[in-house]
């Protein structure tokens, strides 16, 4: 049975993408793992997929509630969502430093807890889902719950993998991100490129 994932491939793709952005999220792992090695990172690791569950379920939620609207109603939401990741994409073409480049103070113990907040605590994700969702969303082929589960699922699955490459390869990446800023940046405009390619997608389409 079809998933009625429009383009999984480039959904992967863009996953992938923004895992690989600096962020909080990946600062939070290298610094578990520093403290208490692999174990430390996947307990983080947990924590931010628990987080980034809630934070996806409610913005799906929503997305749900407009493919039971009207078919104008929907593509609207698509059109300005587009928009808004083109926006995005462009606010970090132009950025002069790198984002999420704050220090993310890891406390020892509870990495569990400091990780799934420190995802939960960021209202911005459920905009972005909220985006990004409808651009992949096929409302003639759409199935329901079952084509929503199968997004989080397959965000849940690259997370954990993405993450535990991360944590074993923290002691490295955390050297990588302090010594070559330009890497980061490199990344973080990679990162726009492909969010201005997102939000023309429905033009091309």
């Amino acid at each position: 049975m079809s998933i009625a994932i429009a383009d999984y491939p480039a959904f992967v793709i863009a996953i992938v993408l923004f895992l690989a952005l600096p962020g909080p999220g990946n600062l939070a792992i290298i610094a578990s793992t520093a403290q208490a090695r692999i174990r430390g990172g996947l307990a983080a690791t947990l924590g931010i997929i628990a987080g980034d569950q809630i934070l996806m379920w409610c913005a799906v939620a929503g997305v749900a509630a407009l493919l039971k609207a009207t078919p104008t109603a929907f593509a609207a939401v698509q059109w300005v969502g587009a928009a808004y990741l083109a926006w995005l994409g462009a606010r970090m073409l132009l950025a002069k430093g790198a984002q999420g480049a704050a220090v993310i103070r890891i406390r020892p113990g509870h990495l569990f807890r400091q990780a799934f907040l420190i995802t939960l605590l960021n209202p911005k994700a459920i905009i972005f889902y909220m985006a990004f969702f409808p651009l992949f969303i096929d409302p003639a082929t759409h199935r329901g719950a079952s084509t929503f589960v199968a997004m989080a699922l397959t965000i849940a699955l690259i997370t954990a993998l993405y993450c535990l490459l991360l944590c074993v390869f923290a002691q490295a990446v955390s050297r990588q991100l302090r010594a070559h800023t330009r890497v980061a940046m490199a990344l973080q405009r990679v990162a726009g490129l492909f969010l201005v390619g997102f939000g023309l997608r429905l033009v091309r389409d």
